[in-house]
């Protein structure tokens, strides 16, 4: 049996898609209006950026859904379309509110509560098709990572630990001691035994031969039963109540239900489905284009060929002489004949040459006119420049005409397309015969034109005795001639490993430890709970830290979407560089990871302590980087990480590093900055815990994009310990305190949670847990031993963060300047 979605799902997911496309259309027609409109107030400008923003983030989230679940091939065509579009539109609104606030993190309360959004709503989410597209490549890429190191013999999953030997003497003592523990409890057990059958005995002779009456009797045990019944019964009570209001999960809430199993089954049949149906439209492209070709190709030929005579024969009646013949670099005939009818086309050369006629005129009086009106233009540009810094506009979008252009084709081909016969929801053939159409008729063009060149010639030849002219053809020479420099200036950069393989360099670096294997780490590990305050604190002129949250979507898009779409990459606001700045334990390693693995990238490590002794000599760095660079290119995505980077931009190095020779790719990084292009989807990615180290200005001209990474305010600490808790094994029952656990723990970052946690919850104590429940004692005795991270230290970060340029622009605005001055400021000290 064939799997496939139900009609009903297929109705829900079309459904979800024509009101993604039905808001998209809605919020393209509000954006042109808006793009025109100038706009001096700041608070407005941002409230208009934020709610574009916040609402393309809900169209992708919803169109993201529709093309991982829908399975029509050629509406996944489209849907991925607007995708990138939208992608990319919200990059380019991120820049805008970036540039306008002088801030990487924004605060959006009041815009959400107009919108009835919550903040869960605005978390950014990471497109499934990053990896399913190519997980074969990264698949065959970890075996060959794998196998590499396992010839190396530094393969970590294999390496076998060996147990110590213990002398005799040692293991005898403890074998002792185990034996008299195990009697000293079987006492202590007797003893009690005895203890309780002696007072058993005194309690007896104390009370005498006294026969209490049977109701009496009965009554006690009544009393005591209902009280025992009805403190049950309020428990029950209380666990529903606490349940209804959502203040405690449900008894089932953490194993898997069926439901929840049946929809994996789903899942994977549906990407089945998804696979073939592709596999299926990719051959019937090929198909239909060989039968149309065969069925309608001579038809097409001889039409073409008639119209560009009868053009000819057009224009020879109308201007007296034969048309020059467009050459192939213009598109040859398919520019005359773009949509338009012969007589159209006629029509267009008589209008040519008459403004042909006219600018000519035009341009002896301008050359007459010009040093008269030099001056008055000059001081009209100046006044008309100051009237536009005052003014803002919003720059235009690169991404806006594709995203218009795809909402088109769905109005144009979907939106009231009748789909009652496609129940398998397979390939639309007649789309296929259009589409196939014009691109057969586009290569059979080319043949006409060559064909009718030569006709063309014949004609002047027979009819008008006409021949090019020996200045057209020198200047087609001199053009051919320069194209030919330009070639050969291209070719001059040098290529240090033109005799070496993309397969041996890569082995190499494995080998070298330069190219490493990345934890299997998601962004969603990276537990974090959204900034209540920000706004608040923003309105009383106080800079908050950023929340956890904030620094998860600043990866998302400044790291994720950009290295998983090729096409957002190569026309958003390009970020070749990420600096992760915070104290020690905050997850900087781990957000490198998490990029690498929701984008599928290879890692290359290019700390100071990773590559010191490697690629020595006065050439070693030049090479060591241009192999990672060649490499990371071939097979990107990819990610440079720098760990500890202040090392490399030391102010003075301390007499224990010397040796190690930590700046030696200090002069070679912003070379390579500038050698990165849009096509390169290649992310440099730095992390440090002591930025106070380094100079400010080097630092700030390789890294492009700074974030500071906070340790976990109370709210993201509580979300923590929790989670942590329950991935451990733990079971949070009504014992543990975790609001108490997330007061006390103020300072303390994810490292300290998730090290207290795994003291805590050994074997032995998840097993006890049954009959004695976890408390909050246990995590505090654990966690005290820990040094966390003081104000001081958290300040200090602050204020560094201050004399970085966007930290410098801020504060210019924050105490009064306005902002044109902050980003004057901001460039002449950059």
């Amino acid at each position: 049996m064939k799997p496939s979605l139900s009609p009903e799902e297929n109705r829900m997911y079309d459904k979800i898609w024509h009101q993604a496309q039905e808001a998209l259309s809605v919020l393209l027609d509000k954006e042109s209006q808006k793009m025109i409109e100038p706009q001096r107030n700041q608070v407005f400008i941002f409230e208009t950026l934020a709610t574009f923003y916040i609402k393309y983030v809900q169209i992708f989230r919803n169109l993201e859904n529709v093309y991982d679940q829908i399975i029509h091939p050629q509406k996944r065509i489209l849907i991925r379309k607007v995708l990138d579009g939208v992608m990319g539109r919200v990059l380019e609104l991120k820049n805008e509110m970036v540039e306008l606030e002088l801030t990487e993190f924004h605060y959006f309360d009041d815009i959400l509560q107009d919108l009835k959004l919550t903040p869960q709503q605005l978390d950014i989410p990471i497109p499934k098709y990053f990896l399913k597209e190519k997980l074969e490549v990264i698949k065959g890429r970890e075996k060959i990572l794998a196998q590499i190191l396992a010839d190396s013999g530094i393969d970590p999953s294999k390496v076998k630990y060996s147990l110590k030997s213990i002398p005799l003497d040692e293991a005898v003592k403890l074998i002792q001691i185990a034996e008299r523990a195990r009697q000293g409890r079987l006492r202590a057990l007797f003893m009690k035994q005895i203890f309780l059958q002696e007072y058993k005995a005194k309690q007896s002779k104390m009370l005498g031969k006294k026969v209490m009456d049977p109701w009496a009797a009965a009554l006690r045990i009544q009393k005591a039963w209902r009280g025992f019944y009805e403190c049950k019964n309020t428990e029950k009570l209380r666990e529903k109540e606490m349940i209804f209001l959502g203040m405690t999960p449900p008894p089932l809430f953490n194993e898997v239900s069926a439901t929840v199993i049946q929809a994996e089954k789903v899942d994977r049949l549906r990407n089945e489905v998804q696979i073939k149906h592709e596999e299926d439209y990719r051959e019937a492209l090929v198909t239909i284009k060989n039968d149309l070709k065969l069925m309608e190709g001579v038809d097409i030929k001889e039409n073409l060929q008639d119209q560009i005579r009868h053009w000819f024969i057009e224009c020879r009646n109308l201007t007296g002489t034969f048309p020059d013949y467009p050459d192939i670099e213009e598109g040859g005939s398919a520019i005359i004949f773009s949509n338009k009818t012969t007589q159209q086309v006629i029509e267009d050369i008589i209008a040519k040459q008459e403004e042909e006629e006219k600018n000519e005129k035009r341009k002896k009086k301008k050359k007459e006119k010009q040093p008269k009106k030099a001056k008055k233009q000059k001081k009209g540009k100046k006044e008309k420049n100051k009237e536009e810094d005052e003014e803002w506009k919003m720059s235009p979008s690169v991404f806006l005409p594709a995203m218009k252009e795809g909402n088109n084709t769905y109005k144009d081909i979907w939106m009231n397309k009748d789909e009652s016969w496609n129940f398998s929801q397979d390939y639309d053939p007649e789309l296929i015969k259009e589409e196939k159409r014009r691109e057969l008729e586009s290569e059979i063009r080319v043949q006409v034109d060559e064909l009718m060149r030569q006709e063309l010639k014949n004609l002047k030849l027979a009819v008008d005795r006409e021949r090019e002219h020996p200045e057209k053809a020198r200047k087609k020479e001199k053009k051919g001639k320069k194209g030919k420099k330009k070639e050969k200036k291209a070719k001059k950069d040098k290529d240090l490993t033109a005799d070496r393989t993309i397969e041996s360099l890569y082995k190499e670096l494995v080998e070298e430890g330069l190219l490493i294997q990345a934890l299997k780490v998601n962004l969603s590990d990276y537990i974090g709970e959204y900034s209540y305050l920000g706004t608040t604190l923003r309105q009383v002129a106080i800079e908050p830290m950023p929340s956890l949250l904030d620094v998860r979507q600043l990866i998302t898009l400044y790291g994720i979407w950009p290295l998983g779409s090729a096409a957002v990459h190569e026309k958003a606001p390009l970020v070749k560089s990420l600096l992760l700045v915070g104290p020690s334990g905050v997850g900087k390693k781990m957000l490198v990871h998490a990029i690498c693995t929701e984008t599928g990238a290879n890692l290359f490590n290019l700390s100071s302590s990773n590559i010191a002794g490697k690629y020595p000599g006065k050439n070693g760095p030049q090479m060591m980087l241009h192999a990672v660079f060649k490499v990371a290119r071939q097979l990107q995505p990819s990610v440079v990480w720098i760990e500890d980077t202040e090392k490399t931009f030391y102010k003075r190095v301390p007499s224990v590093e010397k040796m190690n020779e930590p700046k030696r790719l200090k002069k070679h990084l912003p070379k390579i900055l500038k050698l990165l292009k849009p096509e390169d989807r290649i992310l440099i990615v730095g992390t440090t815990q002591r930025p106070f180290d380094a100079e400010l200005q080097s630092f700030c001209k390789v890294y492009q994009k700074i974030i500071l990474v906070p340790r976990p305010d109370y709210a993201s600490r509580y979300v923590l310990w929790k989670q942590i808790i329950e991935r451990n094994g733990g079971v949070v029952t009504g014992a543990l305190n975790v609001s108490c656990l997330a007061k006390v723990t103020d300072g303390f970052t994810q490292g300290h949670i998730v090290q207290a946690v795994k003291g805590v919850l050994t074997d032995q104590r998840i097993r006890r847990q049954t009959y004695k429940p976890l408390t909050a004692v246990e995590f505090i005795m654990a966690i005290t031993s820990m040094n966390p991270v003081y104000k001081e230290e958290e300040e200090s970060f602050k204020n560094w963060y201050a004399k970085t340029p966007l930290g410098k622009k801020r504060a210019l605005a924050i105490t009064g300047g306005s902002t044109e001055k902050a980003k004057d400021s901001g460039k002449k000290k950059e």
